[in-house]
C-alpha cells in the first residue's frame, strides 16, 4: 500500500510585494463581506498584459493591453468584489494616482492607467459594493510589506464549490506566493472565487469546494460530474477567480501577455472545473524590469504557473468561514 500523502497545513512562502517596487493595499467594506485590492506600480509604471479565460468577465481597460495597442505600461491594477458595480472602485484609484502626479502624460494632463477586474460576491452582499472611495482607501493602505491573505479586500466575499448549489459551497479568499530563481522574482496574488473546487496538485484531492449533502465532507465536483451526478449550475457571472502575476524581469508587452496566458496553467492545476461559463477568470501580468537576469520565457512561464497555483492554495488555507460557509481550516 502506498503511504498516504500528508495534509499540507503550512502556507507556501512569498507575497506579491516580493517583487521590488510593488505595493499592495486591501480595503474591506465595514460590516459587509466585500472589498477591493489594489497593486500600485513604481512611479513610471510597469509593462502589463492580461488574459481573460472565463466566459463571464467583468473587466476594465483589458482591450488596451492587447499587444497591438498603443499603451504598454500601467500605473496600478485593481481586483474588486461587487460584480460590475465594483468597477467603480477603479475611479478612486485613478484619482489617488492623479493626486500623486502619476499617469500617462497626455497634453497638459496625466491619465493614470488602471486596468481592473471584478468577481461576483453579491450572494453575500447584494447591496454593498466597492466604490471610488473604496478604491482610494485601498491605495491609502498600500504598502511594500507582505500583504494580508484570506478574507480581505477582493477576497472578502469569495466562495468556491458552487456546482451543487450555494448552500454546499465553502469560503474562498485571496492568497499570494513567490519564487526566486534564475536571477528573477516571480510572484502572484489570486482572489479565489471559483465555481469549481480548489485542488491540491500534489494529491489531486480537493482542499475546499462543494460539500456533500450533509455538509461534512467534500463532494469532489469534477469526479461527481464524470460519474453522472446532476449539477445545479449557478447563474452566469456568479463566480470568477482573479489574479496578478508579477516579475522583476524585463518583458515586452507581447511577452507580458504571453506570461498571463501561461499563468492560467496554474489555475488549471489548482481549480477544477475552471474557466467555466459562470466564471470570468482573468489574470494580469506585470513586469517591473529591474532584474539584471533575462531567463527564457519558458522559464518565466513555468515559474508563473507555479506561483499562481500556490497562491490559490494559500487563499483557501488563509480563509475564515461565515455562517453556512465553512473554510478549509474548519471542515478539516
Amino acid at each position: 500500500m502506498p503511504e498516504a500523502v500528508p495534509r499540507l497545513i503550512e502556507r507556501f512562502p512569498g507575497h506579491l510585494t516580493d517583487v521590488a517596487g510593488l505595493r499592495v493595499g486591501h480595503h474591506t467594506l465595514p460590516g459587509a463581506p466585500t472589498g477591493c485590492s489594489v497593486v500600485l506600480c513604481p512611479p513610471g509604471g510597469a509593462v502589463c498584459g492580461a488574459d481573460v479565460r472565463g466566459a463571464a468577465p467583468g473587466t476594465r481597460e483589458t482591450d488596451l493591453l492587447h499587444s497591438d495597442n498603443l499603451v504598454d505600461r500601467v500605473h496600478a491594477l485593481l481586483l474588486s468584489g461587487g460584480s460590475a458595480f465594483g468597477l467603480d472602485a477603479a475611479g478612486g484609484v485613478m484619482r489617488w494616482l492623479e493626486a500623486q502626479g502619476h499617469g500617462l502624460p497626455v497634453g497638459p494632463a496625466r491619465v493614470p492607467i488602471v486596468p481592473a477586474a471584478v468577481l461576483f460576491d453579491l450572494w453575500l452582499a447584494p447591496t454593498a459594493r466597492p466604490d471610488a472611495a473604496a478604491g482610494w482607501a485601498a491605495c491609502e493602505a498600500a504598502s511594500s510589506q507582505p500583504e494580508a491573505e484570506g478574507c480581505v479586500g477582493a477576497g472578502t466575499g469569495a466562495t468556491v464549490g458552487k456546482l451543487f448549489g450555494i448552500g454546499r459551497a465553502m469560503k474562498g479568499g485571496i492568497g499570494s506566493a513567490s519564487l526566486q530563481a534564475h536571477g528573477v522574482t516571480v510572484a502572484a496574488m489570486v482572489a479565489v472565487n471559483a465555481i469549481g473546487d480548489v485542488i491540491d496538485p500534489a494529491t489531486g484531492q480537493p482542499l475546499a469546494g462543494a460539500r456533500t449533502g450533509d455538509g461534512m465532507a467534500l463532494q469532489h465536483s469534477a469526479r461527481s460530474i464524470v460519474q453522472g451526478l446532476a449539477v445545479q449550475v449557478p447563474a452566469t457571472g456568479s463566480a470568477t477567480t482573479l489574479g496578478i502575476v508579477a516579475t522583476d524581469a524585463v518583458l515586452t508587452k507581447p511577452q507580458a501577455n504571453r506570461l498571463a496566458t501561461v499563468a492560467h496553467d496554474g489555475l488549471a492545476r489548482s481549480i477544477n472545473p475552471v474557466h467555466t461559463a459562470s466564471d470570468g477568470d482573468t489574470l494580469f501580468a506585470l513586469a517591473t524590469g529591474t532584474a539584471a537576469a533575462a531567463p527564457p520565457m519558458s522559464v518565466l512561464g513555468t515559474l508563473a504557473a507555479e506561483v499562481v497555483a500556490r497562491a490559490v492554495l494559500n487563499a483557501v488555507r488563509a480563509a475564515t468561514g461565515l455562517p453556512g460557509l465553512p473554510a478549509w481550516r474548519e471542515l478539516g
